[in-house]
């Protein structure tokens, strides 16, 4: 059994999974077999093999559409993500054609619900061989989004810069992270081979196992998009201050409050996913309270002088490494998490002392989970007000600061470094009287 055949069948399982609304995709990829007996490379290729149809689907499945004489029936699911794999594969990697398709077929064959398929897909995945990327290159990038988020996205920012984002989408993410000691990030980019970003993040090409990299074990530092590191950034949290840190998990905002000098309070509902943040205190060797508790209700023994509130949302901001997103939510997910997003903003104002400050965030392109969630909540809680980010503190990233001092990240932003992460920021302060 070949290694490239065994990272297939996990690709081609792990998209079958997540299409179908069953699952994410790294999940999805852990669940299968192959993956807990491959290296480390090959699982990355796994991997990779899986985010690309992805990320990619609708103009992989436009193209491959010209070659079949007829519809797949709704039976033939599993066919179907078979041809999706296999021409993505050739179109945007650039495996060659006759390895993607032979192993395609020998797939098919092994499977009783796809073997009566594999004389199609070697047929059909033969003609898409042929057209190549240039035909597929000219089916819009945009086709690759769900319907729901096309339409959402051009009513907020326009068509161009939907097609922008489409774009930058598509592609792998690098990867980013930051230094427990600010001060060092010179020394680990040097010796991780990476890059300082304008905003302190450190940004290497490729992710693969982070584990074996100079500094983890000893965790100087940890992985995090730029984007992400922008909130706690902006909370400015100082030495002996108290802060809490609301929806805590994985951590990584935690973990650099924390490395402030701040006393912090790390407070996320889901004890499994507290666990890592723990483990990821462990490794840093940074402290933090962690308290498993419903943020909306749970109350503070006294007022903290600042917190975080990263929200939960419908993520879409993250589809460059979450491709599974665009199939996992909806815009009915947006509706119901915007009762949570407010509740969370009103527990925190709670909990905030005269004067304290307030940054709020997601991880989204949807104006109900930024824009229009400021002004809920500066209409809701009058006590808060908002503090503008000035352009300056966001060196290299101006165009993401809203002319009322919000932050708008979008993934086309830094498109010749690779792009970011979107998010929606917003500073505030609870007025003293």
């Amino acid at each position: 059994m070949s290694e490239g055949l065994e990272a297939r069948r996990a690709a081609i399982a792990a998209v079958h999974a997540v299409m179908a609304g069953r699952s994410a995709l790294d999940a999805a990829l852990n669940n299968t077999p192959e993956m807990r007996v491959m290296e480390a490379r090959d699982r990355a290729f796994a991997r990779q093999l899986a985010a690309t149809p992805l990320r990619r689907a609708g103009q992989t499945e436009a193209l491959i559409a010209r070659f079949l004489n007829r519809p797949l029936p709704n039976n033939a699911a599993l066919g179907r993500t078979i041809l999706l794999v296999g021409a993505a594969q050739m179109l945007w990697l650039g495996t060659p054609a006759h390895a993607a398709v032979s192993s395609s077929v020998a797939i098919a064959k092994e499977n009783k619900a796809t073997e009566r398929l594999a004389g199609m897909v070697n047929a059909v995945l033969r003609k898409v061989a042929a057209a190549g990327r240039t035909a597929a290159d000219r089916i819009p990038v945009t086709e690759n989004l769900p319907r729901w988020l096309m339409e959402s996205w051009t009513k907020a920012y326009g068509i161009q810069r939907t097609a922008a984002i489409a774009e930058a989408v598509t592609r792998d993410p690098p990867l980013d992270l930051t230094v427990r000691v600010a001060a060092d990030a010179e020394k680990w980019a040097e010796t991780l081979e990476a890059k300082v970003l304008s905003t302190g993040t450190l940004r290497k090409a490729g992710i693969g196992d982070i584990t074996t990299l100079p500094g983890y074990a000893e965790g100087a530092w940890w992985a995090q998009d730029a984007g992400a590191a922008l909130p706690a950034l902006l909370l400015g949290a100082k030495t002996g201050e108290r802060v809490l840190d609301l929806c805590a998990a994985p951590g990584g905002k935690t973990l650099q409050l924390a490395a402030t000098g701040a006393i912090v309070t790390a407070l996320d509902a889901s004890p499994k996913r507290l666990k890592r943040v723990e483990e990821n205190l462990a490794r840093t060797g940074l402290k933090a309270e962690c308290v498993a508790a419903d943020g909306r209700t749970w109350k503070a023994p006294q007022p903290f002088d600042a917190i975080l509130v990263d929200a939960p949302c419908s993520s879409t901001g993250t589809l460059r490494r979450r491709p599974d997103v665009a199939y996992a939510k909806s815009p009915e997910d947006v509706t119901s998490l915007a009762a949570i997003q407010d509740d969370l903003v009103k527990a925190a104002f709670a909990n905030l002392k005269p004067g304290g400050r307030m940054v709020v965030c997601t991880c989204s392109l949807q104006p109900e989970e930024g824009e229009f969630w400021l002004r809920r909540i500066l209409a809701a809680l009058p006590g808060l007000k908002l503090d503008p980010v000035k352009p300056e503190e966001l060196p290299g990233l101006r165009e993401a600061v809203r002319k009322d001092g919000s932050i708008r990240l979008t993934p086309d932003m830094w498109a010749n470094r690779n792009g970011i992460d979107g998010f929606f920021i917003a500073r505030l302060t609870r007025r003293k009287a």
